[in-house]
């Protein structure tokens, strides 16, 4: 049961110079409430959380409004003051562990940091906290993992370190922002439950930041839907999501990739019809796909790191026009496939043939020429330093694409159009764009060298459903044009399901099952894909 108001917030508005980043936001956080708040990159949802924590420092920075917790008006706050609450009474989960943990810093030392800094304890006693702190977040061998780096855990095991700093102190305030963004089905299932039953233990108040409507659906008791720095719909969870009144809402629900037909384009602003693709449209195009010789075999790949064997015995073939899924949790080798058959890893034993040639017999820019890798974060993946134009040249520059610059930047002109881009913006800079636009550069950059396979290793899991949807679309359309081949590597069953024809299930660097994509999904026959597909809702 929800009790009286812990959390106050009114009228805030936030300008950096003369943009406006909020506008008049005003909610309300009950003791032991969970409150979503759910909006695309942008929205204005991180400054709402980072503006509680007074954790925003940019220069211009004007900030209006009240923020009021357990009685106490936060804006009147010496930095002194806030040190005293941070970490203490108010919480924050990240979304990325990796660049929130101190990598020089043992697990369990910064545990007991925030332990030591708020309470009154000495190293023994705050090092056995740490300890059952470890345990309480359900991570095995706490002796064990409290001596590990952080780069010596998984992705779910560093954000369950996140979380254990996090409650440490038992706030009453627990802000999770965007904690399971990059975190396969079964990981994120288990730290949804995990936050959920600490906040049942601790009576805590949580607020859950996401860009995922329905996974917030399930966790929170009610919900606010923000869009440009203004909130466009807020009430009870369980009535935002199924009877949504605002057209932004529908629209973020209806952009994610349907559970049970399989449309030929997804819903976006500019597609909002779309054609569903029949069983024996699907058995037709399949024929014509298998009916060919395979543009790439793998044979018994195997690569092990020191004594660990990360992938074994991985074999499959790959047909032109196919788009082949690879699926499994984190650390189940899914991404050193893909750079092992592009040479990036290299490999103990096993072949890898590009049109019936071994790859070793063919040199490394001539491969590389046919087959591209799209990232997963389009931010990494460009320098900023460099304009878009000049980005998507250098592949055609290294690999002699053009014997001149008129007839570089002409192409680079048509690619910028193809994938939904502005000629004006060949003279701009990474940071004028927004994530799902960066996405499309990299896009533009993979398809510079005419490549005939296109290897997407999470290239979508980090944008926002709608965006998702929209580049999903430009690669189903990208594929009719060229017959690309795609190899789509994702921990988003709903992704896969939507975008593959045949998909590939992995665990500890081993194929566990291997079938077209519809029947994998209607008749899983082992425990691990079953298990996967339920995490998902399937």
């Amino acid at each position: 049961m929800t009790g009286k108001t812990l959390l106050s917030i009114k009228n805030l508005t936030i300008k950096i110079g003369v943009q406006i980043i909020l506008s008049n936001i005003s909610l309300d956080i009950k003791k032991n409430q969970v409150l979503g708040l759910v909006g695309e990159s942008g929205s204005g949802k991180s400054f709402t959380a980072l503006s509680i924590l007074d954790l925003i420092n940019i220069k211009n920075l004007n900030v209006e409004g009240e923020i009021i917790f357990n009685g106490t008006k936060l804006n009147n706050l010496s930095f002194r003051e806030f040190q005293k609450i941070r970490g203490k009474e108010i919480s924050i989960i990240f979304q990325e562990p990796m660049s929130s943990l101190n990598p020089s810093m043992k697990c369990g030392d910064q545990i007991s940091e925030i332990i030591l800094n708020h309470e009154k304890i000495n190293k023994k006693n705050a090092k056995k906290k740490s300890l059952e702190l470890i345990q309480k977040v359900q991570l095995k061998h706490s002796e064990l993992v409290y001596e590990k780096y952080p780069h010596q855990l998984s992705g779910g095991q560093q954000q369950r370190i996140m979380i254990a700093i996090a409650i440490a102190c038992k706030p009453k305030l627990l802000i999770a922002d965007e904690p399971t963004t990059s975190l396969d089905g079964i990981v994120k299932n288990d730290i949804i439950s995990l936050i959920k039953s600490l906040q049942d233990e601790y009576k805590m108040s949580v607020l859950f930041i996401s860009h995922n409507l329905k996974l917030v659906a399930k966790f929170v008791d009610s919900l606010i839907i923000l869009k440009n720095g203004l909130i466009i719909e807020k009430g009870v969870s369980s009535k935002v999501f199924n009877y949504p009144k605002s057209k932004y809402t529908q629209h973020l629900i209806n952009s994610s990739p349907p559970t049970s037909n399989r449309p030929n384009r997804l819903i976006t602003s500019k597609t909002k019809k779309n054609k569903l693709i029949t069983k024996e449209e699907r058995t037709r195009i399949h024929l014509k796909i298998y009916n060919k010789t395979p543009i790439l075999k793998v044979n018994k790949l195997n690569v092990s790191y020191g004594n660990t064997k990360i992938i074994k015995d991985i074999s499959f073939d790959l047909f032109r026009g196919e788009t082949l899924g690879i699926v499994g949790e984190s650390g189940s080798g899914k991404s050193t496939i893909a750079k092992s058959i592009l040479g990036i890893v290299k490999t103990e034993n096993g072949e890898v043939y590009f049109k019936d040639e071994n790859i070793k017999n063919i040199s490394n820019s001539v491969f590389r020429k046919k087959v591209q890798l799209i990232f997963q974060d389009p931010y990494s993946s460009l320098n900023s330093e460099v304009s878009v134009g000049k980005s998507i040249i250098e592949p055609m520059i290294a690999h002699k694409i053009f014997s001149s610059k008129k007839e570089m930047k002409t192409r680079v002109l048509e690619l910028l159009n193809q994938v939904g881009l502005l000629e004006s913006d060949y003279n701009k800079f990474p940071n004028q764009f927004s994530g799902g636009q960066r996405q499309r550069i990299v896009i533009a950059r993979a398809l510079a060298l005419n490549p005939e396979i296109i290897i997407c290793d999470e290239s979508v899991s980090a944008l926002d459903v709608s965006v998702q949807a929209q580049i999903l679309n430009l690669l189903s359309d990208l594929k009719e044009i060229y017959l690309f081949t795609f190899i789509f590597i994702s921990h988003d069953m709903s992704v896969i399901k939507y975008f593959t024809d045949r998909l590939i299930v992995l665990k500890k660097g081993e194929i566990v099952e291997f079938n077209e994509t519809d029947l994998l999904f209607e008749k899983p026959k082992k425990p691990y894909t079953k298990a996967l597909l339920k995490a998902s809702d399937f």
